[in-house]
């Protein structure tokens, strides 16, 4: 029961750095971003391929995760930049599903369906036993250095430009802000974020195959920070923890329904997680944790 509870930590962890990313560019910019599963993908193959393929050490790999995943980011932003709101997302949603079918088919690159298995583990070996709860730290150390980046950014002048964009990009344009390159730098540090939690879950697990990258992530992720508070750093990662809890944990709920098949159950969990984020919608709207709103100082 430890080990698993060790599992649903780490992994945790990671759905918080996607949480951390999805924040800054829905809550904070106001990026409507289906596609942050993809970015999740591009940093996972990045850092898998550049182990196992280039040789990099593991370090390097996850660097290298981030570069990509971050570049991939800036770019779509880029190319995207004429798109607003509801033709933003979608397309973003069709980039996710691109990254997939190429993992899926570039058998070449990504060996296909059979995914990319023995993926090195950081001192796996050294460790033995006591793997899991080091890289349980290791996932916790990188969350809160992202959290406490991002908490200094939506306090400093970029993080009032970025909700300036959110509020209206119009007005924030008319004061001189040059919109696209702050949504370009939002989208390259989600996009960063997500390509270090798929780093960090491909070298967990060391196994990554194109059916583990699906859309459905994206749509857990929102949940996260819909439940967890919009704008707040503190809520995207406790509702990533809620989250991960709630998906977690309605397995041994399911299997206390014998009557149930495996496919009957998997298919009642989703019916139930969308019910709770109807309900988050409905009774919390703003979130467990609402955005802090900024105060003038008392001249």
């Amino acid at each position: 029961m430890l080990s698993y509870l060790i599992f649903m930590a780490t992994l945790a962890c990671i759905y918080g750095l996607m949480a951390l990313g999805l924040n800054l560019m829905w809550g904070m910019t106001g990026l409507v971003n289906l596609g942050l599963v993809g970015f999740f993908a591009v940093g996972a193959y990045a850092s898998a391929l550049g182990v196992t393929a280039l040789g990099l050490p593991i370090g390097a790999g996850m660097v290298l995760a981030m570069l990509v995943a971050g570049a991939a980011g800036a770019l779509v932003s880029v190319c995207l930049a004429r798109l607003r709101d509801d033709y933003f997302a979608i397309v973003t949603l069709g980039f996710a599903e691109v990254i997939r079918v190429v993992a899926d088919n570039e058998i070449w690159l990504t060996r296909g369906s059979d995914g990319i298995s023995g993926i090195p583990q950081p001192l796996r070996a050294q460790l033995g036993t006591a793997f899991n709860p080091a890289y349980l730290a290791l996932c916790a150390l990188a969350l809160l250095a992202a959290w406490l980046m991002l908490e200094r950014l939506r306090t400093a002048p970029l993080g009032r430009v970025l909700r300036a964009l959110r509020d209206d990009q119009h007005v924030a344009a008319t004061a001189g802000k040059n919109v696209l390159k702050f949504k370009a730098l939002a989208s390259a540090v989600a996009g960063t974020l997500a390509g270090l939690g798929g780093a960090l879950y491909a070298h967990h697990s060391s196994y990554i195959a194109p059916d583990v990258f699906q859309s459905i992530v994206t749509i857990y992720v929102f949940l996260a920070v819909t439940m967890g508070g919009r704008g707040n750093n503190t809520g995207a990662v406790l509702g990533a923890f809620l989250v991960v809890g709630f998906l977690e944990g309605s397995r041994f709920l399911i299997d206390q329904l014998p009557w149930l098949t495996s496919v009957q159950g998997a298919a009642l969990r989703q019916i139930v997680i969308g019910l709770a984020l109807l309900a988050a919608l409905i009774w919390r709207p703003t979130g467990l944790l609402p955005e802090p709103r900024a105060r003038s100082a008392v001249p």
